[in-house]
């Protein structure tokens, strides 16, 4: 019996969702940690990159673009809840993949989804880190300006998503393949 979680390019998904997160978790370790963002931004040193891109810090206890923010313990836990649900379905889906391009695309969606929960989880008051591993939410960096405009923060998670779901995009439009109905 086929399980619901393998198919064709299930493999190169994972790898790619393992990629994801080892880079996104590195990176976010790199700059709470060895750079210390968070120090610097408190004494106003935040980083212009470029004319137009801002290495910063803020902390997302919400989903995407900060919507949804928690301030209880309560909202945090069904936020990482409701991230690991959505993997558990993209990992299904992804077994019925029929591209590789679209395999990256959702295993790039599932590394970030991870990647943003594994903060979530340790921004819950408990025994899920130690103290110095702790955050106060989803650790966002990259701000988008132009003059006065700004666009939200983001991190390398957030990336990763938006980069899934263009190849996905992409894919639909580049690989249109008839669909079947019924049982294949």
């Amino acid at each position: 019996m086929k399980s619901v979680f393998s198919g064709r390019y299930t493999f190169i998904g994972v790898m790619v969702a393992v990629l994801a997160i080892i880079i996104d978790q590195g990176f976010k370790y790199w700059a709470l940690h060895i750079f210390q963002i968070g120090e610097r931004v408190m004494y106003q040193e935040a980083v212009d990159w470029t004319p137009f891109l801002k290495f910063t810090l803020v902390w997302n206890r919400g989903v995407s673009f900060g919507l949804f923010q928690q301030e209880s313990q309560i909202g945090l836990i069904l936020l990482v809840a409701f991230r690991l649900i959505a993997t558990v379905l993209l990992l299904a889906w992804l077994a019925r993949i029929h591209t590789r391009s679209s395999a990256v695309g959702i295993g790039l969606i599932i590394g970030g989804a991870i990647g943003n929960a594994a903060d979530g989880l340790l921004a819950i008051e408990g025994p899920l880190a130690p103290d110095w591993l702790q955050r106060e939410g989803v650790a966002d960096f990259f701000l988008l300006h132009a003059g006065d405009f700004s666009w939200y923060v983001f991190n390398l998670a957030d990336v990763a998503i938006v980069a899934g779901v263009a190849l996905l995009l992409y894919d639909m439009v580049v690989n249109k393949e008839p669909q079947t109905h019924g049982s294949s």
